[in-house]
């Protein structure tokens, strides 16, 4: 592919690198790229750097065993030449053999973690040469028909390499120019061949490492194609979990006061009731509902009725917990708030604010007959972790109850629903508890 200037990114997390999903520009890249020919696909800027990145931690593997491999093959070869030759031709080798396994194992230790573009160019292509140049001076120190057969096996290393490195092609390239350069310098100077078969054999070896390039070259498209559409379906997968993501909020938000809907809340509710606890209040249930809300739309009109209901919302929600208590709009007017873990006097208390701060809202209602602005009637109904057989609908049921009397009593008030084992409040709680 092109000569991209780096492998991984200087300091990248390149071992926990992730899939993250593509901006606007570079998805319309991928796309540009993908409706194209494969052939003519070349990665560049961002896209570049995030398929390095992604593939730094294979093809440094791959490097790292090879070399390793390499070493060991070297150090095999040369124990098996000293107990299989004569010693005079197993001194001559040894000097060059020498030089394979640092060059191998520092190549090794250098791709062993993310670093600067420049060194791991540079450290990859001097291993490669030192490695080539140690096979090859091997058969030239040994001369005879060591000289032609090391250099052959020169060749086969090159080849292996440009093989199963997943490199940029530049670096490809000038693996295998070294390779072929240092092929027909040392057999140039080959006092067995002529210069005919010196050329001929060049040329047929050219045309093997051409081909290996080319397949490297082939291999390397496919790769970042495969990356091209793993983007495009990383992205496509980001766009649609988004899309369930936004459908699923307005399935559970009400589109009006953007609070929760009753679907969501009774989803909710039923959760909380499967995870009672043995003692302690539960939970309390408020139910709200905004006094002569029919007077105020036919006097004022719907659009003023619907901005009534954002605000009425927009201060209940601020009256309570935002961490832990519920606020759903429940039915037209009407509002459900639960108040997880709080006593009958929190609840109490908390029901007040509402209808207090409601009122001190002062928004319009002159059809009203408490006042000349909204004011909310409230019903507050508990239950504790005793009251085992008070079902989520049961509880329901007594909130609606307690508003019922609230709008009885005059409307403007708080009201809180008693069961007949509970013990009656005095005079000045059940004042107290209206206002």
């Amino acid at each position: 592919m092109n000569d991209a200037k780096s492998t991984s990114s200087e300091g990248s997390a390149a071992g926990s690198f992730s899939l993250r999903p593509l901006d606007g520009a570079m998805a319309d890249e991928v796309e540009r790229l993908l409706s194209g020919r494969t052939r003519d696909i070349r990665l560049t800027g961002d896209l570049r750097r995030r398929y390095d990145e992604k593939s730094w931690r294979q093809t440094a593997k791959v490097i790292r065993s090879w070399m390793i491999w390499v070493a060991f093959v070297d150090i095999l070869t040369l124990a098996l030449n000293a107990m299989l030759l004569p010693r005079q031709i197993v001194l001559t080798m040894v000097a060059p053999a020498c030089l394979l396994p640092p060059a191998a194992i520092l190549t090794a230790i250098v791709w062993s973690k993310p670093r600067a573009a420049a060194v791991q160019r540079a450290s990859l292509l001097a291993g490669m040469c030192l490695i080539l140049l140690s096979v090859a001076l091997v058969g030239v120190f040994a001369g005879g028909e060591f000289y032609e057969r090391h250099l052959s096996i020169m060749l086969f290393v090159a080849t292996s390499a440009i093989t199963i490195f997943s490199v940029p092609l530049a670096w490809t390239v000038a693996i295998a120019c070294y390779a072929l350069c240092l092929y027909f310098i040392l057999q140039w100077h080959n006092p067995i061949l002529d210069a005919g078969s010196v050329v001929a054999a060049t040329l047929f070896f050219s045309c093997g490492i051409i081909a290996t390039v080319v397949a490297r070259r082939t291999m390397n498209i496919l790769a970042q194609k495969t990356f091209l559409l793993d983007c495009r379906d990383q992205r496509r997968v980001a766009e649609l979990a988004d899309a369930n993501a936004r459908l699923e909020r307005l399935a559970r938000t009400d589109p009006l006061t953007g609070i929760a809907n009753r679907r969501w809340m009774m989803e909710t509710l039923e959760g909380l009731w499967r995870n009672d606890r043995e003692t302690g209040v539960v939970a309390a249930m408020l139910m709200c509902d905004i006094d002569h809300f029919k007077a105020l739309n036919d006097k004022l009109g719907h659009g003023e009725g619907d901005r009534c209901l954002v605000k009425v919302a927009g201060i209940i929600q601020s009256c309570v917990r935002a961490d832990r208590d519920l606020v759903s709009r429940h039915g037209g007017e009407e509002f459900l708030i639960v108040l997880p873990d709080v006593d009958e006097d929190e609840a109490i208390a908390v029901a007040k604010r509402i209808r207090e701060s409601v009122e001190a809202a002062a928004l319009p209602n002159p059809s009203s007959g408490v006042g000349p602005s909204v004011t909310l009637s409230v019903g507050v109904a508990l239950k504790s972790a005793l009251d085992a057989d008070i079902s989520l609908a049961n509880l329901q049921h007594e909130a609606d109850m307690a508003l019922y009397r609230a709008k009885e009593a005059g409307r403007n008030q708080v009201c809180v629903f008693r069961r007949p084992y509970q013990a009656a409040p005095s005079a000045t709680e059940q004042i107290a508890a209206r206002r």
